[in-house]
């Protein structure tokens, strides 16, 4: 369980943290790909917090899974601008998001707001403001340099940044494209199972690979998730990866979900035909993330 040593820095730090808030940009949510923009927003949407939930945009990959090579929303064939959402960094947002807002706020005493944030890596004066940052699909990003030295920056100041849901070979080595525009001279490896990050506030020694909805067993076979389309092929073969990259401390700034979904066992946390132990598991490793960059 967490130090006592630990809340105090975390506490420490909400205080800070809720005085940055006072200078970030307002509220707006962006149209999803998963349509979750229609979701209703929670009755305290408005209401002043400690803590806010940031999810990193970017700029899509030419060969991303979606909207890339003038493929558009799933082969459309529209290219959408990832400025105004609905391209991949909107995968499961915001209902991943917002769910994982409601287990930070319950389980920890964390004051966390009920919607997130999405970050725009081009608004310098604003993108420092946000301490922790969150992204998904990362088979399907490309910063430009400039927007990677922006993110180089953010994290050798003390920011952190979770990346998950890109699986196999072809999409690590798109990932790996930005990574290594972002930290040229530094190395992804797999995060050693004593490092602190699995011992926040869960002890987290008991890790597998965590399935998005799309690969769930369904009567009569497998298929695309809750919602058909054989995307179940996507997993087939992985292993699942929880790798990093350090500073020069050895303080963790960038926490890798490779080969799982972590934001899908977010997103489906409240749906009884996803497993509860791989909602468990995501919802634990997001927290210790969050509890471990407050406090590191």
């Amino acid at each position: 369980m967490i130090s006592q040593r630990a809340l105090c820095l975390a506490a420490c730090s909400v205080l800070l943290i809720g005085a940055v808030y006072a200078f970030q940009k307002p509220f707006r949510v962006y149209p999803s790909l998963e349509s979750y923009d229609q979701i209703p927003l929670p009755p305290d949407w408005q209401e002043s917090t400690e803590y806010v939930f940031a999810r990193l945009m970017y700029p899509q990959h030419p060969y991303a899974r979606f909207g890339g090579h003038g493929r558009g929303r799933y082969g459309g064939g529209v290219m959408m601008d990832w400025r105004e959402g609905f391209t991949s960094w909107t995968q499961d947002y915001p209902r991943a998001d917002r769910h994982f807002a409601a287990a930070l706020r319950r389980l920890t005493r964390v004051h966390v707001r009920s919607v997130e944030q999405p970050i725009n890596p081009d608004d310098v004066d604003d993108f420092y403001n946000w301490p922790f940052l969150a992204a998904g699909e990362m088979g399907d990003w490309l910063l430009t340099d400039a927007q990677a030295k922006t993110v180089r920056e953010y994290l050798l100041r003390g920011g952190f940044l979770l990346l998950d849901d890109f699986w196999g070979p072809e999409e690590y080595a798109r990932f790996d494209e930005t990574m290594k525009r972002i930290f040229p001279g530094r190395q992804v490896v797999d995060i050693d199972d004593k490092d602190p990050i699995f011992h926040m506030v869960y002890d987290l020694d008991d890790r597998f690979q965590i399935l998005g909805s799309w690969a769930m067993p369904r009567r009569g076979g497998y298929g695309g998730g809750f919602g058909g389309g054989g995307m179940w092929q996507r997993a087939a073969g992985t292993v699942a990866h929880w790798m990093g990259v350090y500073d020069d401390h050895n303080r963790l700034m960038v926490a890798i979900s490779f080969n799982s979904d972590v934001g899908d066992s977010w997103e489906w946390a409240d749906e009884p035909s996803y497993p509860e132990k791989m909602a468990a598991l995501g919802i634990r490793w997001g927290i210790n993330d969050v509890i471990y960059s407050m406090t590191h």
